[in-house]
């Protein structure tokens, strides 16, 4: 075939090829959008997501709905996605843990952070916040380390499962306090919460979700793990304040595409997430968990996934935690 006719034939390809993506996001969405949780129902997470994609339904004017895909350590419900057609209408709640920590965790994934996901923005940053069962004869964390080094073995935290963000909070408030305390996986935090009010495990680092048992006298707050402390809990201390020195940890969660999702699509969903994120009346409804909504681009956001995955994979392997 002529040089030139081949050029041409490529030229008319990219053409349509460009006009097929330009209808696409000029139709989208056109059906329901679904947003896959990797969580059980009832924690933060959760809770976020669904009020997210109520908004998200009214600017789209399409039904965009939850899917709670519990368990795995995120792994089930990430590579559900992955998998899942790149045409917009299948979402993922991505967070620190799934698209960074997982990464050192384990040994091998059904999916690559980078490769099999188009990052569309950030939805909101959280601390973590160290509760304890009222049974625990502690008042502060420095009692807390005090009673783990009497009773080595004694102490159980939970978490969201193996190489979870809460996981890897635990492990480290273990390292750097040197104290043994025991870890309990669960599939999410609704799921830990019975446990921890009963007493078969004895503290936790969790996101806002407790904060209503604390609040109603149930648990115990000791400490949050932000660099600062947050304005709706002025009288409760940074982990440094309370004598764990260098142990600051803010979560970050975001809506991923599975990758190849057509970038007017992954535009227009970041556009209107930054809409709904930044106002007041949201982030109002947030205020009390401690919850910070926010966005970013996709560039963005895909330059902080790579940046922690370097952070996280480092500090997984200093903590000692075992890849799985």
């Amino acid at each position: 075939m002529h040089a030139t006719k081949r050029v041409g034939l490529w030229l008319c390809a990219a053409m349509l090829g460009s006009a097929a993506l330009f209808a696409h996001a000029q139709d989208y969405p056109a059906r329901p959008i679904k947003i896959v949780i990797p969580y059980s129902p009832g924690g933060i997470a959760d809770t976020f997501t669904r009020a997210l994609a109520q908004e998200l339904s009214d600017r789209l004017k399409q039904p965009v709905v939850a899917e709670n895909k519990p368990g795995g350590s995120m792994i089930i419900g990430a590579e559900a996605v992955a998998k899942a057609a790149p045409d917009g209408y299948t979402l993922f709640l991505g967070s620190i843990a799934s698209l960074a920590i997982n990464v050192g965790a384990f040994n091998k994934l059904p999916y690559d952070p980078q490769k099999s996901f188009a990052p569309v923005s950030m939805v909101f940053y959280t601390p973590l916040f160290l509760v304890v069962n009222l049974n625990v004869p502690a008042k502060s964390v420095k009692e807390l380390v005090a009673y783990a080094k009497a009773h080595p073995g004694a102490v159980n935290f939970g978490s969201v499962g193996h190489g979870s963000s809460l996981h890897l909070a635990g492990e480290l408030f273990k390292s750097v306090a040197g104290i043994d305390i025991v870890h309990v996986p669960y599939k999410g935090s609704s799921k830990v919460l019975p446990d921890l009010l009963a007493g078969r495990i004895q503290m936790e680092f969790d996101g806002g979700t407790f904060l209503k048992q604390v609040k109603a006298g149930k648990l115990r707050l000791l400490a949050v793990t932000s660099s600062k402390r947050i304005d709706s809990l002025p009288d409760t201390p940074t982990m440094v304040e309370a004598g764990i020195p260098g142990y600051e940890m803010e979560l970050w969660f975001g809506i991923v595409a599975p990758a190849g999702t057509p970038k007017p699509v992954v535009d227009r969903l970041s556009r209107e997430i930054a809409h709904v994120v930044k106002q007041p009346a949201f982030k109002a409804r947030f205020v009390d968990y401690g919850v910070e909504p926010t966005s970013n681009s996709p560039e963005a956001f895909a330059e902080l996934i790579a940046r922690d995955i370097d952070k996280w994979v480092k500090l997984v392997k200093d903590s000692g935690i075992k890849r799985r």
